[in-house]
This record gives C-alpha cells, sequence and structure tokens, in this order.
C-alpha cells in the first residue's frame, strides 16, 4: 500500500522548492496549501460558508479576496481556527481522492500546518524543512510583498522549529540547493529502504 510522508515547515523555510525536488525523484506531490486555494475559490460551499463567517468581502468580482481574509485573521486566532475547521475538510476529502488514483512506494503531502492541526498521527513519516528565521522573513518579504510585522505575525501562529524537528523523522536545512538535493535524495533513499522492510 502507498505510505504518505508529510512535508512541513513554517513560512519561508522553502518546502515548496524540497518539495520539487521529490517531484524530480518520481515522487508524487500534494500540495495541501494550493488545493485549499483553489478550494476556496471553486467550492460553492466554502463560498457559502465563508461568506458566512466574514461577509461578502471575502470574495469581489467571484475572486478570493485574500489580502481581506488575511486582515480579517491577522491579530484573531480563533478566526483562522474557524476558517480551517471549513476548509480543511474538503482538503482532506480532496486529498483522499487523489491518493487513491496513487501508485507510487510512497507519496508527499506538503502541509503548512501539520503538527498545528495535531494530523501527524496521519503520516508514515515526516520531514522538516527549516531555516534561520532572518532567512525565512526575508524570503516571504520579498516573495509576497509583506512587510515584517505581517510575517511575523504567521510565524508566530506556527508552531516553532524545534517543536516540529522533534516530532519528525527527517530535517532537511534549507539553505544551499546543492545540499537541499543532496538531503533531499538521501532521504528519499531512505523511505524507499524502509518500506521494503515494511
Amino acid at each position: 500500500m502507498t505510505k504518505i510522508v508529510g512535508l512541513t515547515g513554517g513560512i519561508g523555510s522553502g518546502k515548496t522548492t524540497v518539495a520539487e525536488m521529490f517531484k524530480s525523484f518520481g515522487v508524487p506531490v500534494y500540495n495541501a496549501d494550493e488545493e485549499a486555494k483553489i478550494l476556496m475559490q471553486n467550492s460553492e460551499t466554502i463560498k457559502h460558508e465563508l461568506i458566512d463567517l466574514l461577509g461578502e468581502s471575502c470574495y469581489t468580482d467571484g475572486q478570493l479576496n485574500r489580502s481581506y481574509i488575511a486582515s480579517q485573521v491577522f491579530a484573531d486566532q480563533r478566526l483562522l481556527e474557524r476558517i480551517n475547521a471549513i476548509v480543511h475538510p474538503k482538503v482532506a476529502a480532496h486529498f483522499e481522492e487523489w491518493y487513491s488514483n496513487q501508485n507510487a512506494p510512497y507519496v508527499i503531502k506538503e502541509v503548512a500546518i501539520l503538527f498545528e492541526t495535531k494530523s501527524q498521527h496521519l503520516f508514515d513519516f515526516i520531514i522538516t524543512v527549516t531555516a534561520p528565521i532572518e532567512t525565512r522573513i526575508q524570503r516571504v518579504m520579498d516573495r509576497d510583498q509583506k512587510t515584517k510585522k505581517e510575517v511575523m505575525s504567521v510565524i508566530n501562529n506556527q508552531l516553532p522549529d524545534l517543536e516540529k524537528i522533534n516530532q519528525s523523522n527527517f530535517v532537511i536545512i534549507s539553505n544551499k540547493l546543492a545540499e537541499m538535493k543532496v538531503n533531499s535524495l538521501a532521504i528519499h533513499n531512505e523511505i524507499i529502504n524502509k518500506l521494503k522492510n515494511y
């Protein structure tokens, strides 16, 4: 049976870069965050529930208004949890459908808030990607045109890296690309070897 490997890491950690490396090894990858955005845009059920929670401003001309939603949850952890309660079950169902069509030895599910949602029991192995905090902040500021304060508010809502690392099977430090590729391949080979003994 195809095993499920969780790939996680805080915002700006480099986990999507690592996911692309595993794709290059032939591993199917499911990006939960990207699929959540697609479902928030296209699912009528989610649209209605988000509008009920946050008001009509969630969508502008039929398009998901991410900046408005971000501004609403900026300082309200409970509101973020309520949004997650709307979106995450739909993403989980979508993943199960996708997973049922895979036949590789293992797949990767890329999840930003894997430990925060207490879903670690759903995975056979977990990989955490980490990077120095200043590197992460700068990456997100450059990528998303966010202020340092905005980036820090997201980081502060996520579990500290050390707590993730302590609960993970593997860790990748996101620094030099060549080293990341070597480390990712070594982990891939180790997982394949472990699965032979399952």
